[in-house]
C-alpha cells in the first residue's frame, strides 16, 4: 500500500524567537498510506491538533516536509487552497462553525467554494447527507434547530462532499452519548469502505480507535513514539499508561491477567477476540 502523505523531520514551534515560544512537535516522521484508516491517540498538549493542521496547509511547518502525492505541500508551485479541499479537516466541535442557513447550504459551502456547478453540487450535497444519515427533511431546515448530534454530522458530511482524498477528524466523536459516537464512528468505517479514501482520525478513546483503527500513531511530548497495527500499540500497556493514556477495557482486563499468571495474549483488545481467545481456552470453541 503506497502512502499518500509523508511527514518528515517535522517541527512546529509556537511564538517562535518570543517570551512564549512553545514546541508543540518535534522531528515528527509519519507515513499515512493510501486507504487506511490511520488512529493518533496522545494526551491533552502533546500535538495532535497541531499536526493535523500541518497536514491540512493551516500551520506551515518550523521545519521538516510534508508530501502529499509525493508533492512537497509547500512547494512554490503548489496552491495551498486546493490542497485543503483534497485533505479535508474537520475540526473538534465542528457544529460551532455552521452559520449557513439552512442544513443544505451549509453541506454545500465546500463545493461552492470549489467553483463545481450546481447540479454537481446537488449531487454532492446528496451524497454527503446520506452517508452521514441526515434524512431529506432535514437539509431545509436551520443547522441550528437540531441536536448536537445531527450538528456534528451536519459538519462532516460539508466536508465530506468536497470529496477529500484524505478525510481528517479531530475528536469527532467528543460530547456524544455512547449511541451518537458508536453512530459516528460506523459512518466514518462506512465512507472509508464505499470510497477508499483515506481517513485519519484523532480520539481521546481508546475503545474507539481499537474498533476502527488500521494502524495507531502515537504522540507523546510532542514526538511519534511508535506506530503500529492496534495488536501492537495496545499489547503495550503500561507503557501507554505511563504516558497518562487509558487503553481499550479489554487491553486491561487482560493485562491483569497477565500479571494474575494467565497466559494470555496481551494484544487482545477488543470483545470479539476475547470471547474466542477465551473460548479456545476453555475448549470448546466460540459457540460453547
Amino acid at each position: 500500500m503506497s502512502n499518500i502523505i509523508e511527514v518528515r523531520n517535522l517541527s512546529y514551534v509556537y511564538g517562535k524567537d518570543t517570551p512564549f515560544e512553545k514546541k508543540a512537535l518535534d522531528n515528527v516522521n509519519l507515513d499515512i498510506k493510501k486507504g487506511e484508516i490511520l488512529g493518533i491517540i496522545g494526551h491533552t498538549g502533546s500535538g495532535k491538533s497541531t499536526l493535523l493542521q500541518l497536514l491540512n496547509g493551516l500551520l506551515k511547518p518550523t521545519s521538516g516536509t510534508i508530501t502529499f502525492n509525493g508533492k512537497n505541500i509547500w512547494a512554490d508551485d503548489v496552491k495551498i487552497r486546493d490542497l485543503r479541499f483534497r485533505v479535508g479537516l474537520v475540526f473538534q466541535y465542528p457544529e460551532y462553525q455552521l452559520f449557513e442557513e439552512t442544513v443544505r447550504r451549509d453541506i454545500a459551502f465546500g463545493p461552492k467554494n470549489m467553483g463545481l456547478g450546481d447540479d454537481e453540487i446537488a449531487i454532492r450535497v446528496n451524497a454527503a447527507a446520506e452517508f452521514v444519515g441526515l434524512e431529506e427533511d432535514i437539509l431545509d431546515v436551520s443547522p441550528f434547530e437540531l441536536s448536537g448530534g445531527q450538528k456534528r454530522r451536519v459538519a462532516i458530511a460539508g466536508v465530506a462532499a468536497m470529496e477529500p482524498d484524505v478525510l481528517v477528524l479531530d475528536e469527532p466523536t467528543a460530547g456524544l452519548d455512547p449511541f451518537g459516537r458508536s453512530e459516528i464512528l460506523t459512518r466514518v468505517c462506512n465512507y472509508q469502505s464505499g470510497s477508499g479514501q483515506t481517513v485519519v482520525l484523532v480520539t481521546h478513546s481508546m475503545d474507539d480507535i481499537a474498533k476502527v483503527a488500521d494502524r495507531i500513531a502515537v504522540l507523546y511530548n510532542s514526538k511519534i513514539i511508535m506506530c503500529g497495527t492496534p495488536s501492537e500499540i495496545f499489547s503495550h500497556t503500561d507503557e501507554l499508561e505511563q504516558m497518562g493514556l487509558a487503553v481499550p477495557e479489554i487491553s486491561m482486563v487482560f493485562g491483569e491477567l497477565r500479571r494474575l499468571g494467565v497466559d494470555v495474549d496481551p494484544s487482545i483488545y477488543t470483545l470479539d477476540d476475547a470471547v474466542r481467545v477465551l473460548c479456545e481456552m476453555k475448549g470448546g470453541g466460540v459457540n460453547a
